[in-house]
């Protein structure tokens, strides 16, 4: 008797089981770009997930970060005819604040890294990473986190290389060897620190690129015909999110505007009251390292004032989303009018026109669903989130006056220091 085995569709089975290798293969690409991620991190000593781990990342950043340029800085005033193309003080100043602001990074970063793993970290949890279009933005923006740094650095390490060569060329030193020996010397411990500090301010870029990948799609999730508590619970989720960031990285943004203010303060202190000809030779770190420094913490005020706004702008979303769902004139649901139907009836018998009362399920359905609809934009409109710092919401108005801080500032320093000078 032969068996009756029952067919199989190919052409579903075809089909099921690409989705399956496109799900694990987009995990793979994800898990890829972090371990890329954590490479890059580990290389320049920010994951100190052992003890050893933080002697060697401490140990190297004190060599090559501060060490190696402070002896060459040294060596370099000892000679007799290079003092008009190298200040003392100048290179001293920049070696100081530079190393500041790649510590707080390095300090920053790595207890973070330390405390919570690269995935907490940028937060890319099991219910968004394990989303396939979650997935694919991660992934766009990590590859942005090392272009933004390849656009910064490289041009920054132009200039530096440029500035170091024609120093060599006008001061020579015993032998050509020796002046490229100092040169190389110089400038790669440069970009060991000014990497670390960059590195820094674009790890906490990419962080809040991440949470403004979710408030992009929270616009879209209103179009699913959900629960509003859902809504809210999505909505405290994100906020509970910002909370975390503006808790572990307040510290950093505080300490990196004060050491980038302290900065230019200093520098402008030194250029004023230096009596001898300033020129792009003897003053060229001066330039290099302020427009390093300000890049460095536009960059991260940025990024903090656009996850403010995208979080704000989850409060007009959801009001256009109410207003919408309201005057939908082909939901009886979502509009009463549609409930109250006018029949005009042509019989002598009828004197007056029929309007059926709807009944009172339908309309506490309406408005039951009306209710919580204004309810969750209320809710929206009175917890706008953001990014914050010390209660502090850091948004473009905060960033303004900032800047505006900044420039009087400079401009009252600058005033003081000419009258000092010319008294």
């Amino acid at each position: 008797m032969a068996v009756a085995y029952p067919q199989t569709d190919n052409s579903s089975s075809t089909t099921q089981i690409p989705l399956i290798y496109e799900d694990q293969g987009d995990e793979a690409h994800l898990s890829k770009s972090l371990n890329h991620l954590g490479t890059f991190l580990r290389v320049f000593g920010f994951c100190q997930y052992s003890f050893l781990s933080l002697i060697l990342s401490w140990l190297s950043f004190l060599l090559l970060g501060i060490a190696l340029p402070a002896v060459m800085i040294e060596y370099l005033s000892h000679c007799t005819h290079c003092k008009k193309y190298q200040i003392s003080s100048f290179e001293i100043q920049v070696l100081v604040f530079q190393s500041l602001a790649a510590t707080i990074s390095l300090a920053c970063i790595s207890h973070n890294l330390r405390k919570y793993g690269i995935r907490k970290f940028l937060f890319v949890d099991r219910f968004h990473g394990h989303m396939a279009q979650y997935r694919d933005e991660y992934v766009k923006k990590i590859n942005g986190f090392f272009r933004l740094l390849a656009v910064w650095l490289l041009p920054f390490l132009v200039l530096k290389t440029i500035r170091e060569a024609v120093r060599v060329i006008y001061a020579p030193h015993h032998s050509w060897g020796q002046s490229v020996g100092i040169l190389i010397a110089l400038v790669v411990s440069w970009t060991y620190t000014i990497t670390i500090y960059l590195s820094g301010c674009a790890l906490f870029n990419l962080v809040c690129n991440f949470q403004v990948i979710h408030f992009e799609n929270y616009g879209k999730l209103l179009e699913r015909d959900l629960d509003v508590t859902q809504y809210i619970e999505e909505h405290i989720r994100l906020t509970h999110y910002l909370s975390k960031i503006s808790h572990r990285f307040r510290i950093f943004i505080v300490l990196e505007l004060l050491v980038v203010t302290a900065s230019q303060v200093v520098a402008l202190f030194q250029t004023t009251w230096h009596s001898e000809i300033i020129n792009l030779v003897n003053g060229g770190d001066f330039v290099i390292s302020s427009i390093v420094e300000l890049v460095g913490l536009i960059i991260s005020l940025q990024a903090a004032a656009k996850i403010t706004h995208r979080a704000q702008g989850t409060g007009s979303v959801a009001a256009k989303w109410h207003s919408l769902v309201t005057c939908a004139s082909d939901d009886t649901a979502a509009n009463p009018s549609n409930l109250l139907h006018i029949n005009y009836s042509e019989s002598d018998l009828e004197a007056v026109d029929y309007v059926p009362v709807p009944t009172t399920t339908q309309l506490a359905s309406y408005m039951s669903s009306y209710h919580k609809r204004q309810a969750f934009v209320m809710y929206l409109q009175a917890n706008p989130g953001g990014f914050t710092v010390f209660g502090w919401r850091v948004d473009r108005t905060l960033i303004n006056t900032i800047f505006f801080l900044e420039i009087s500032l400079v401009l009252f320093v600058l005033g003081k220091t000419v009258t000092l000078y010319h008294s």
